[in-house]
C-alpha cells in the first residue's frame, strides 16, 4: 500500500531554501486507478482568478459559476488588463454585491500572464483556479476537484474534461466523477515530453496553492504559459484526473487567443515552453536532460509528420516542407533519429503529386488517421 505524505504547509515552504528545487516529491510511487472518495475536510477554500480583457459580454457568467460552486468556500479575483469595454465596470459591480468578489484594475494592458500572476499574489484560498473571463466552470466542478486533493495531499494539479463550445448553445455537462487517475507527478511529466502535446485546455485544472508557491507563477510565453506550468507543477508534486465528469466549458471564438495559432507558430510556442521549463527549476531534476531530450525528438518528429502530411496533396507547399525539415534539423541535426524521417525522404524522392497517389503512403494515411481518432477518444477518457 502507498502512503502518502502532506506536503508542508503555505508558510513552511516559503521558507524552504532553493536546495529544494532538484528534491524527489513524495506522494504515489506508481499509477493508481481508484474510486471517488469524500472529502475528509468540510468545505475547502479556492481562489478562482479571472484574468479579463474586453470580455464584458462573458466575464458575468464566469464569475457567476464560481460562486455558485457547491461545497466549497470560494474566493473570486477578477483582474482586468486595462479593458475597453465595460469589464472594469461589471467586475466592479460584482465586488459591491457581494464581499467574495475582489477586483483589480489594470491602468495599461499588461497582457494575459501579468494579469493572472497579479491576481495570484493576493489569492488566500488553499486552492486555486485559473478561469479565463470567457470560460465557465460546472457544477459541482471544484467540489469534484478538492476531494482528489484532500485525500491525496501529494498532488498538486487535478484536472478533467472540458466541454468545447461556441455561440450560446451549452453542452449538458456530466456532473458524477466515475474514477480517478493518479500519476506520479514526473512519470506524467515523462508522457508530455514524449509527445510534446498540451493536454490541458485550461479551465478544468485546479492547483494546490502551496506548490504554486514553491514553483511560482506564470511564465512570460505568448501561448504556452499555461502549458508551461502544468509542467512544472508535475514535476514538484503528483497529477490526478477526473473521469466521467466534465470540469469547464471552454468557449470558442474568434476572439480567443487560441484560434490565432497556425502550425508554425504552435511549433514555437511548445518549443519555448520546453526551453523555459527546462531553463528553470525542472532544468535541475534528476531526470531533466532524459526529459528534454525526448521533448526534442517529438518536437521534431511534429514537423516532420507535418511536412509528410503535405505531401498527401497533389500540390505540395515546397517551401513549407523546407522551412518545416529546417527547423526538425535545427532541434535534431542528425534526422535519422527522428521517426518519420526516412518516410518523408521517400516521399520527396517520388516527387510532389506522385507520392499522393502512391499506395504505400495511402496505407499510411489511413494508420494515421486511424491513430489520430484513437488518440482523441484516449484523450475523452483518460486525458492524455
Amino acid at each position: 500500500m502507498n502512503t502518502f505524505l502532506r506536503l508542508p504547509t503555505h508558510n513552511a515552504m516559503s521558507m524552504r531554501s532553493a536546495s529544494w528545487q532538484g528534491e524527489a516529491v513524495p506522494g504515489v510511487s506508481r499509477k493508481l486507478i481508484v474510486k471517488p472518495r469524500t472529502s475528509p475536510l468540510s468545505r475547502p477554500t479556492v481562489t478562482v482568478i479571472i484574468p479579463c480583457y474586453n470580455y464584458a459580454r462573458y466575464l458575468s457568467a464566469a464569475v457567476e459559476s464560481a460562486l455558485s460552486q457547491d461545497g466549497v468556500n470560494v474566493d473570486v479575483v477578477v483582474v482586468d488588463d486595462a479593458s475597453t469595454d465595460e469589464s472594469l465596470r461589471v467586475a466592479q459591480q460584482f465586488a459591491a454585491n457581494d464581499a467574495r468578489v475582489r477586483v483589480i484594475g489594470h491602468r495599461t494592458n499588461a497582457g494575459p500572464v501579468q494579469t493572472f500572476n497579479d491576481g495570484l499574489a493576493i489569492a488566500q484560498g488553499e486552492f486555486l483556479v485559473r478561469l479565463d473571463a470567457d470560460d465557465i466552470l460546472t457544477p459541482g466542478a471544484l467540489q469534484r476537484a478538492t476531494a482528489v486533493m484532500n485525500n491525496f495531499p501529494s498532488v498538486g494539479l487535478v484536472y478533467g474534461h472540458p466541454l468545447h463550445f461556441s455561440g450560446g448553445n451549452f453542452p449538458v455537462p456530466r456532473t458524477t466523477a466515475r474514477r480517478w487517475t493518479i500519476w506520479p507527478g514526473r512519470e506524467w511529466l515523462a508522457g508530455r515530453c514524449k509527445t510534446a502535446w498540451n493536454v490541458i485546455t485550461s479551465p478544468e485544472v485546479l492547483m494546490r496553492r502551496s506548490v504554486v508557491d514553491r514553483v511560482g507563477g506564470q511564465k512570460e510565453l505568448a501561448h504556452s504559459h499555461d502549458m508551461e506550468m502544468w509542467l512544472r507543477l508535475s514535476a514538484y508534486s503528483d497529477v490526478a484526473y477526473i473521469h466521467g465528469a466534465d470540469q469547464a466549458w471552454h468557449r470558442e471564438h474568434n476572439k480567443s487567443l487560441s484560434t490565432s495559432v497556425d502550425t508554425l507558430k504552435d511549433f514555437h510556442e511548445r518549443r519555448a515552453a520546453f526551453d523555459v521549463l527546462f531553463g528553470g527549476i525542472v532544468g535541475t531534476i534528476p531526470e531533466a536532460a532524459t526529459l528534454r531530450a525526448s521533448a526534442t525528438l517529438a518536437l521534431s518528429r511534429y514537423c516532420l509528420e507535418v511536412s509528410s502530411r503535405l505531401y498527401d496533396h497533389r500540390k505540395v507547399n515546397l517551401e513549407q516542407v523546407e522551412l518545416l525539415v529546417n527547423l526538425a534539423r535545427e532541434i535534431v541535426p542528425n534526422l535519422e533519429q527522428v521517426p518519420g524521417w526516412r518516410g518523408l525522404k521517400w516521399r520527396m524522392a517520388v516527387g510532389p503529386g506522385k507520392a499522393a497517389c502512391h499506395p504505400i503512403f495511402f496505407l499510411e494515411r489511413l494508420y494515421r488517421g486511424l491513430r489520430g481518432r484513437w488518440c482523441k477518444l484516449r484523450w475523452h477518457r483518460a486525458g492524455y
